[in-house]
């Protein structure tokens, strides 16, 4: 009897067993040349990617509520329903609605954005209601504190221009949500990092509180540098795109892991 793994346990250990090292690289490789073909597809459509950041709240949304009902057992853990699978699936639906919206502003005159917001909100109802009861207290501390940390960057915006800007503001204001459903989850309610780097500098400083100077400080120099040094709109606008995704998505995550009851 062979006590090697077969293909289908392998992508189980490796891929479906929580964060590693080893699958966050791959993840990252196999994003990098998924954002290639996206940013061709940009290019070849003529559309900045930074245009559709708020069309895709809706699937974000799905994605997010998705995997936060699997979280709580409402939906079975299915390869399809977890990460990765989930946010391939809402890729996917991403893709399709960008070019059906494109088909019919070209036909109909009806802007894209509108398409891809209305389909994605149809999807996103679909895991919303199969929420039951919601942790109403503990949802107003998650917004209360992300309404006031965003305020103070929409105040700084006043002063430094890199804030002045509505899509930047966007981006940092999305990984506050993130930090601060972080923070509340893991310091108060007795949740875990998954991920590497955040999980390692918890363990150091024995509070997630380190999410917020964390994320500021990463994302502040990376929209520093993409405005300084790329020219490209496309490139800049998926970079951007892609940024505010990967706040957004585990913020809103977290967020309903933490309140749904």
């Amino acid at each position: 009897m062979s006590n090697q793994l077969g293909i289908p346990d392998l992508i189980m250990n490796y891929f479906y067993s929580g964060y590693t090292l080893f699958n966050t690289i791959i993840y990252s490789i196999i994003l990098i040349i998924i954002l290639f073909g996206i940013l061709k597809l940009f290019e070849k459509l003529e559309i900045n990617p930074s245009e559709i950041i708020v069309s895709l709240i809706p699937l974000i949304l799905l994605g997010s509520s998705t995997r936060a009902l699997v979280d709580h057992g409402i939906l079975p853990y299915n390869i399809l329903l977890i990460t990765p699978g989930i946010y391939i699936i809402v890729g996917i639906i991403g893709i399709a609605s960008l070019l059906f919206g494109y088909y019919l502003c070209r036909k109909k005159e009806i802007n894209y954005k509108y398409t891809i917001f209305l389909i994605g909100l149809i999807f996103a109802i679909i895991p919303l209601s199969m929420i039951e009861g919601l942790k109403i207290n503990i949802l107003g501390e998650i917004l209360g504190i992300w309404f006031i940390l965003t305020l103070v960057f929409v105040i700084v915006g006043k002063y430094w221009k890199l804030y002045r800007d509505k899509i930047n503001l966007s981006i940092i204001s999305a990984h506050l949500l993130d930090a601060t459903t972080t923070f509340i989850g893991v310091d108060y309610y007795n949740y875990t990092e998954q991920h590497v780097l955040p999980e390692q500098i918890y363990n150091i400083s024995e509070t997630a509180l380190t999410m917020y100077p964390l994320k500021i400080i990463v994302i502040t120099i990376a929209i520093y540098l993409i405005e300084k040094y790329i020219d490209d709109e496309t490139l800049k606008g998926l970079l951007k795109l892609v940024i505010f995704v990967l706040g957004l998505a585990p913020g809103i995550r977290n967020m309903l892991t933490i309140i749904i009851s």
